[in-house]
């Protein structure tokens, strides 16, 4: 289950809730007693940096346009 806080909590500790917070870990800020926000925590990507050339050769030129 989610964690809950009110909006006011949210406003006041903003940056210690989300310091705490665990990957996947959801928290839902609420206004008179109704859901109007949630903070997820994501995961970091995953992603590897671009390598420079990686590409190399994937294009074909078939004939050189000077003119452009």
């Amino acid at each position: 289950m989610p964690n809950t806080v009110t909006i006011e909590e949210a406003q006041v500790r903003l940056a210690e809730l989300v310091a705490h917070m665990e990957i996947g870990e959801t928290i839902v800020i609420t206004k008179d007693h109704e859901p109007v926000a949630s903070l997820i925590r994501e995961c970091p990507s995953r992603r590897q940096p671009r390598r420079p050339g990686n590409c190399k050769g994937m294009i074909d030129l078939r004939a050189e346009d000077d003119e452009h």
